[in-house]
């Protein structure tokens, strides 16, 4: 009996080691479950990829389609810097959703505004019969539309693109922050940033407002100033090809002399695919010496005025030239 008794004692022993052993492994299995194959590593390793650039396992994991569009920042630079500016992100809890789904919502902010983003998540088949595999449910690439005034490249995340015609779309991934702009020696648009967090979201389309760059408005003006100094020069009340007339009845006596007492304002804007510049006024200041011609008196006159001028704009890579034109 006492051996027996024992044997009981020494069965149930080991009965409640394997129990406690099952049920550890129970635990342990939930454990890695949830943090190593659960829903929510999948859309973490989604992201990790969109911050390492890597376009082709992003959408590996997003099972994503790519629509018809530029793919410039699907991959590489242009896709890692559309993360830089994805802050605070933070990963929720897996719900259930419809057909033995899940959804995860990951929270994060651009630019200070707090933005989510939502996966649904279905249900694979086992890993080493005991662990899940999750896979986020298929879905289409957002799309994001640019054009760019007068040019036919723009850059976006800093990636140069061709623009047809002044336009193009880019697919891009959510969510992501992305910039577009546009730059040259001459033109340049400011950037334009578009937050995008999810797959059926209406992006506003970027329109780049291209202008001339400070340096190309101070090579214009120093052409416009050296042709108007030109013009003051010339020791005669109506100085050829130049805006600036002066007329009197009388006869001058002296030499003439004009001064330019204010330079034009330079403004170049685009107009029907072209650059345009708006019409100049100069003050310029003329002064001589007149004698009446019934009493003989010599009076001086000096006497100022706004004139009135156009020129043309030609711009031929960098080189720039600009063509006065005078109507009187």
């Amino acid at each position: 009996m006492k051996n027996g008794a024992k044997l009981i004692k020494i069965a149930a022993a080991w009965l409640l080691i394997l129990m406690l052993a099952i049920a550890a492994a129970i635990v342990t299995i939930t454990v890695v479950n949830n943090n190593s194959f659960g829903p929510a590593r999948t859309v973490q390793n989604y992201l990790d990829a969109l911050r390492d650039g890597n376009g082709a396992k992003a959408l590996g994991l997003l099972h994503g389609r790519v629509p018809s569009a530029n793919a410039a920042v699907l991959d590489g630079a242009g896709l890692a810097k559309s993360q830089q500016d994805v802050k605070d992100v933070k990963i929720g809890e897996p719900v259930d959703a419809a057909g033995n789904r899940q959804k995860v919502t990951v929270s994060y902010s651009i630019a200070g505004k707090a933005l989510s983003s939502d996966f649904t998540l279905a249900p694979g088949p086992k890993h080493w019969l005991f662990f899940d595999s999750w896979s986020i449910a298929p879905t289409t690439l957002p799309v994001l539309n640019v054009s760019v005034v007068n040019a036919n490249q723009a850059s976006v995340n800093g990636v140069d693109a061709n623009m047809p015609e002044g336009k193009n779309s880019f697919a891009v991934f959510y969510p992501g922050s992305y910039e577009a702009e546009y730059r040259s020696p001459l033109f340049a648009a400011p950037p334009v940033q578009r937050s995008v967090s999810g797959p059926l979201e209406s992006i506003p389309a970027v329109a780049l407002a291209t202008g001339p760059t400070t340096d190309l408005l101070a090579q214009v003006g120093a052409t416009v100033h050296k042709y108007l100094d030109a013009c003051a020069k010339q020791a005669v009340l109506m100085p050829a090809n130049c805006p600036m007339s002066a007329a009197t009845d009388n006869r001058v006596v002296s030499a003439v002399k004009w001064s330019i007492l204010e330079y034009p304002d330079v403004s170049i804007t685009p107009y029907g695919g072209k650059w345009i510049m708006a019409p100049l006024t100069v003050k310029a200041q003329v002064q001589y010496q007149e004698q009446n011609l019934f009493t003989g008196t010599v009076a001086p006159v000096k006497h100022a005025e706004d004139f009135g001028f156009t020129a043309k704009l030609s711009i031929d890579g960098t080189t720039v030239g600009v063509t006065p034109v005078v109507s009187y």
